[in-house]
């Protein structure tokens, strides 16, 4: 029997290995766990030996605009130019974030042992939480072990059940996970498709009236592109429906002063809630929310993954304080990310976009022909380290190489991955 002209095609885009993934993983297919893991190990085992898996690899450096890794080929050290890290402002090998750091060593330790409301609430994390707040310009901030753990706490802690969360469809995973926890009326809309929002709102409002919620993120992190926050923001004020911006792409990176999503579009903020991590620009971990004073009280209270988490340790939150200060003082690394994104863009406008970079992130879809895995490969060999967004991650349709940059990128370094991103599409488009 001939192949289908689809399996055809999902093997020259690498995706023919993978069509029991979606059977096992999104169809819901029930095998055992033996079974499971046994499918993905030989899976994964293929991979190795066709040598396209460059997945987990091995950073044996600190992180910046070049990295030392281990290469899964031969098992050397190499050096890469590093385009697949969220470290935007060169926050993570910073002088002065490494300095601080040292010295919080040597007062306050590397662990707190405990959660906030017990034993966990350093001083440090006081600090954090007033500068944080003046930085958002909101009345008070909460600090997570993580960004995710801040999604799935805002979440759970502040939907319940008869509320109407309206949200953009392309919100993050934790954004989903967290929907899974709640018993509320979830009405998703397209993406930045404000038409659509409005019509959920009037009708919400037309019919039943109830406590309405309008979630969307600063920075998109697949796409890179912007909520159109100046057409959302006077909804939301006449459908007195409660506005949530997950800003974790957006903070320290736009805004006139890097304060994010809502001081890049000059609005007032006020009874907003943003939820943000430390994971991009600040380069370490952990999760917070700005907003109000009553709702971060009640939240201290109602987030379970807050109750229930230990502290971010004091070498963690010594980083992000000195990182307020780097972004405070420097602000031309600010400047200069946004002219290496500009750069960029035009370098790279002919190679297939996928929407029009406004922050740190720029993805280039993968044209039909190319097989990604392959394409990864050759990347790797040229020394240029990028994120390969494969199927079932996201559609056959919508399968990209995702580009981060940095303040400390220079322009031959653009130079080089538009120079290898021609090389991977001319080689492709020829065969």
């Amino acid at each position: 029997m001939e192949k289908s002209d689809t399996l055809v095609k999902h093997e020259n885009t690498g995706v023919g290995e993978n069509m029991n993934m979606q059977k096992i993983l999104l169809s819901g297919e029930k095998l055992s766990l033996q079974e499971r893991t046994a499918w993905f190990e030989e899976m994964l085992d293929s991979t190795r030996k066709n040598q396209h898996n460059f997945y987990s690899r091995v950073i044996n450096s600190p992180s910046d605009r070049e990295v030392e890794i281990i290469d899964p080929v031969n098992g050397k050290p190499r050096k890469m130019l590093m385009f697949g890290s969220n470290n935007y402002l060169g926050l993570a090998n910073h002088p002065y974030v490494r300095e601080t750091v040292k010295k919080s060593i040597s007062r306050y330790g590397v662990g707190i042992g405990g959660p906030p409301l017990l034993n966990g609430y350093s001083i440090l994390m006081k600090e954090l939480e007033e500068r944080l707040s003046a930085f958002k310009g909101s009345e008070d901030s909460l600090i997570f072990s993580s960004g995710f753990c801040a999604n799935l706490g805002l979440i759970s802690g502040l939907f319940v059940r008869g509320d109407l969360i309206c949200f953009d469809e392309l919100s993050h995973a934790s954004f989903y996970d967290g929907l899974k926890m709640v018993r509320t009326c979830k009405s998703p809309f397209g993406h930045n498709d404000t038409a659509e929002l409005e019509a959920q709102l009037e009708q919400n409002k037309r019919l039943t009236g109830r406590e309405a919620f309008v979630c969307v993120e600063g920075v998109y992190s697949m796409d890179g592109d912007l909520a159109p926050l100046d057409r959302i923001f006077p909804l939301c004020k006449r459908y007195n429906a409660h506005l949530v911006i997950d800003d974790a792409h957006g903070t320290g990176v736009i805004g006139k002063h890097g304060g994010g999503a809502i001081e890049h579009f000059g609005l007032n903020a006020g009874e907003e809630i943003v939820m943000g991590t430390f994971s991009k620009a600040f380069a370490v971990t952990g999760g917070f929310i700005s907003a109000s004073k009553p709702v971060i009280n009640y939240l201290r209270y109602f987030a379970r993954t807050y109750m229930f988490s230990a502290s971010l340790p004091p070498i963690s939150i010594s980083a992000i304080l000195a990182g307020l200060d780097v972004i405070g003082n420097e602000p031309e690394r600010r400047i200069k990310l946004h002219e290496n994104i500009r750069y960029a863009t035009t370098k790279l406008q002919p190679y297939g976009l996928i929407g029009q970079p406004a922050a740190g992130i720029i993805s280039l879809k993968v044209p039909e022909k190319i097989n990604i895995r392959k394409a990864s490969a050759l990347f790797h060999n040229a020394g240029i380290f990028i994120n390969t967004i494969e199927y079932p991650a996201v559609p056959l349709t919508s399968q990209r190489f995702r580009i981060s940059l940095m303040s400390d990128h220079t322009r031959a370094d653009i130079d080089k991955l538009a120079s290898c991103v021609e090389e991977t599409w001319s080689k492709y488009m020829e065969t």
